[in-house]
Order: C-alpha cells, then structure tokens, then sequence
C-alpha cells in the first residue's frame, strides 16, 4: 500500500458502528416531506367543505378576487330600453311605462307595462317577447314575466304587467343597449272559451288567466 503524498490528506476511514449512508433512505425522507405538505395542502378545501356542508357556513373564496369582480360588474352599466305594441286584431292598448333603463348585470331589475282593454267584451292575448340585438338575447334572462301566461281583460280593464330581468355579467363588452320588446297577440281559441254574463257579454272568469286590475289612468 502506497504511503500518501505529503500535503495531501490521508482518506478517512468509517468509523466502527457508523451506519453508512444510503441513496435509498434519502428518498425516503424527501418523500415524507412532500407528503405531509401534501395533505397539509389538501387539508384546506377539506374544512371548506366541512364549515359549509355540515355547519352551513359559508367561506368565501378568493376575497380580493371576488372584490374586484363586483366592483367591475358594479362599475358597468347597461341600457335596457323597452318597447311594446299590439296586432292590428287586438282591440288593447298597450305600452312600456319606462322607455329605458339603466343596469349592472348581475342584478335583478323590475319592468313594468301597461295594457287596457278597449273593446266591450272580454279578450284574451298573449305576449310574444324579442331581444334586440339578437346575440344579447342569450344574455337576457326573465325571472317573472306576464308573458310565460295568457293574460284576460274584461272590457275596459286595464292592468301593470310587470317583468323582472337579469343581464348576464358575461354580455360582450362591445354590448352596450338591449331593447326589450313585446308583442300582443289575440289568443281566438282562450277568448271563445270565455263564460258568457246573463246579457251574452263574454266575462274573464276563464281560471289561469285572471290577474288583479287597476283602473286606466
């Protein structure tokens, strides 16, 4: 065995009883740390999960997030202008009593129309709404609506009609009016089937299609 060259260190030797060291156990203990960060990790939408399913109480997510989102929808404004006529077979008035309104999406807003019979007799009609432009109506959303039923009015009656709507935060931004429009239409079919009084007048009494009056302004 060669001696070793002067100035240059003698290796070491193990020293007896040392346990060697061994790539494997290593590993091992890097993965145990990546496991518990792991679980501590998993450990948040856990007990998210358990504070609103079993407690009912709920965290809000993403705090900062969640406040810039409502400050930008709040921030936005849509104009919602409205319009409303009748076919030339449909003795009624009927009008939006607000032209145009001022929204932020997001929001549940109330619209309200006005219509009056103007014949002698009872009719009964049916809206038929359109959006306006076409690629925002998947954007408009009616909560309550006269037109999701048939509407009767004895003669000379007059009635608010309301609807309740919401804008989609996701309109294009380039979206900036909607116009909500109705139609009315004689229903021949519902208005036939109306009951008829002692004096042969037709009356509204037809069940699903009576909603309260008020008189005409």
């Amino acid at each position: 065995m060669s001696n070793p060259t002067p100035g240059e260190p003698a290796p070491s030797k193990p020293v007896p009883g040392t346990p060697a060291r061994h790539p494997t156990g290593m590993m091992k203990m890097i993965g145990v740390a990546l496991a518990a960060f792991t679980f501590t990790f998993a450990m948040v939408p856990l007990y998210r999960i358990a504070c609103e399913k079993v407690f009912g109480v709920r965290l809000e997510k993403g705090a900062a997030n969640a406040g810039d989102k409502t400050s930008a929808n709040d921030a936005r404004w849509v104009t919602v202008q409205f319009d409303g006529g009748v076919n030339s077979k449909l003795p009624w008035a009927f009008r939006p009593e607000q032209l145009t309104m001022r929204v932020h999406p997001g929001q549940q807003y109330e619209a309200r129309y006005f219509a009056q019979n103007s014949s002698d007799h009872g009719i009964v009609g049916n809206a038929v709404p359109s959006i306006a432009p076409s690629r925002a109506s998947g954007y408009f959303s009616k909560t309550e609506c006269f037109c999701f039923t048939a509407q009767t009015l004895a003669a000379g009656e007059s009635r608010d009609m309301p609807v309740r709507f919401i804008v989609d935060p996701d309109l294009p931004r380039d979206v900036g009016t909607i116009t909500l429009s109705y139609t009315f239409y004689k229903n021949d079919t519902l208005t036939a089937r109306l009951p008829r009084d002692a004096d042969g007048a037709q009356s509204t009494a037809l069940a699903g299609t009576t909603l309260t009056s008020r008189s005409a302004p």
